[in-house]
């Protein structure tokens, strides 16, 4: 089984990249490989709402001259995606948002139903359960499984490293891990002998007419 990780912050080893990394180290205990994509340091265009993708029905984006096409077919083919942004202004970094925003509305339209997925916030100090909460919008818009920890999945550190000094959030970064190692494999041994429910057409609902 494999995980595909992506980090959302600028900096390459960060507390955001840490927070990846403790839970990585979970999975990793388990067997199940996990790729580290680094997100942040990219220059990603955000979504032009052309609906291009669903009409071309080809799971790639028309704005091709970014590495978004390429993740997107990762996360296709991966059996979970952690997501990790750190905190800006109460909210995930902006080349995240645009990523995701991409992303989710080509892969989160089916090709992602029950995979699983968790999301990893670092924060200094406040604003880490809004931009948490951002992120699980879109693995839950996309059906997919999600694992739980002990408490949101924050954890603090201003400088690189500084997270190391949180106990109780790498204790909740740990516990996410081995819960979604757990969950993987329950819906890897589900497999031909759970039936999973099929997918519906999306029913759309305007409330201006």
């Amino acid at each position: 089984m494999k995980v595909i990780a992506f980090n959302g912050s600028p900096k390459s080893e960060g507390n955001t990249y840490q927070a990846i990394k403790m839970v990585a180290e979970e999975l990793e205990k388990e067997g199940i490989e996990v790729e580290i994509i680094h997100v942040g340091n990219k220059t990603i265009k955000g979504c032009l709402a052309c609906n291009s993708c669903a009409k071309n029905k080809s799971s790639k984006c028309v704005t091709d001259n970014d590495p978004v096409n390429d993740w997107i077919q990762k996360m296709i083919a991966a059996d979970g995606i952690i997501l990790g942004s750190p905190v800006h202004f109460s909210g995930i970094a902006g080349t995240m948002k645009s990523f995701l925003d991409r992303a989710f509305y080509i892969a989160g339209n089916g090709l992602l139903k029950s995979k699983v997925g968790v999301a990893v916030v670092a924060v200094r100090r406040s604003g880490g359960v809004a931009a948490l909460d951002q992120m699980n919008h879109y693995l839950q818009y996309a059906q997919m499984l999600m694992p739980a920890s002990n408490y949101w999945n924050v954890i603090h550190g201003r400088v690189p490293g500084e997270v190391s000094q949180d106990e109780e959030g790498k204790q909740i970064m740990r516990i996410l891990g081995k819960n979604m190692a757990w969950l993987l494999k329950l819906v890897e041994n589900g497999k031909g002998t759970i039936v999973e429910p099929e997918k519906e057409k999306k029913i759309f609902t305007n409330f201006i007419r």
